[in-house]
């Protein structure tokens, strides 16, 4: 709540909190209702969804893989994503078209890792963890080869896209229900991801699914990511130190953990973004620069902190 009060009245221009309750409760000057409930509202809730899908897909990744270091884009769905967005942008589309081409990228790669992994028989996190790093080295070079040939007009857009921009974001409420039905669905199923955690021959000893369980895992896991990077492009790091940072204070109850994600994510992203709009404002700075500034030392102090 903070955060959001902090992102709202805080910018090139500032707002006094007064202004900004007036505002939502249908008052104040036309001036600020604009700027407020079309241009930092949105952005704000959907900083916030963001990085909550993030983190979430982050944790379930971690607890798949049983890999402390996977992230929600460890499989390539971003790159995946970035390849269909930036299509569309060389095409001269914009808008919800962006939007679409980079949700179907990302089922493109999901569907893509999950059919070279399986193969012939079942897959291991082993297996699905090395050809999802394969395939996003892959999805890189078409990147760097779709940059290389583009008009230097559009430039600017893709590489901003690429690097996480809420600028143009609207209000996601196709996210935040995504959001609030996979918090509802996580926490039942958080005991079962406690033991799925120590491993899939311990799980299934004690009664536990394991093979429909870590294919509903996958699936949201992927289904959290895309939706995540159609609403903001790429943006790094919230999906690993967040729940990294989570089990230090809470412990590794996935109960607890996956909910927690939802808020500590969306916070940090919403703090993210609201210093990416003032740092040097007027002039705003993509908000993966402000992730990565943050998350990079964070990550580097937590695996001091862990050895």
């Amino acid at each position: 709540m903070l955060a959001s009060c902090l992102s709202l009245t805080v910018g090139s221009a500032s707002i006094a909190l007064a202004d900004v309750w007036a505002v939502l409760t249908g008052q104040g000057s036309e001036l600020q209702q604009t700027l407020i409930l079309e241009l930092r509202l949105p952005r704000t809730l959907a900083a916030f969804v963001t990085g909550g899908l993030l983190a979430v897909a982050g944790a379930l990744m971690q607890v798949l893989l049983r890999n402390p270091l996977a992230d929600p884009y460890v499989l390539g769905l971003s790159g995946g994503a970035a390849v269909g967005a930036l299509l569309a942008m060389l095409a001269g589309l914009g808008g919800l078209v962006v939007s679409g081409s980079a949700f179907a990228g990302a089922l493109v790669a999901t569907v893509l890792v999950f059919g070279l992994a399986h193969g012939t028989g079942s897959w291991t996190p082993s297996r699905l963890l090395l050809t999802g790093v394969v395939v996003a080295a892959g999805w890189g070079a078409i990147i760097t080869l779709m940059l290389a040939i583009s008009p230097a007009q559009r430039l600017p857009g893709m590489l901003y896209w690429l690097m996480g921009d809420l600028s143009y974001a609207g209000t996601p409420w196709l996210a935040m229900l995504l959001l609030a039905l996979s918090c509802l669905l996580v926490i039942p199923l958080g005991r079962s991801l406690n033991v799925l955690a120590r491993g899939p021959l311990q799980a299934a000893a004690l009664g536990v699914a394991v093979q429909p369980l870590e294919w509903t895992v996958y699936v949201l896991a992927s289904l959290l990511t895309a939706v995540a990077v159609t609403t903001a492009g790429s943006i790094g790091f919230v999906g690993l130190v967040v729940p990294h940072m989570l089990r230090l204070v809470l412990g590794n109850d996935q109960r607890l953990i996956l909910p927690a994600c939802a808020l500590a994510g969306g916070t940090l992203l919403v703090l993210a973004d609201t210093l990416a709009r003032t740092v040097i404002a007027p002039e705003q700075l993509p908000v993966g620069v402000i992730t990565a500034l943050l998350g990079v030392p964070t990550f580097l102090y937590l695996l001091y902190r862990s050895r």
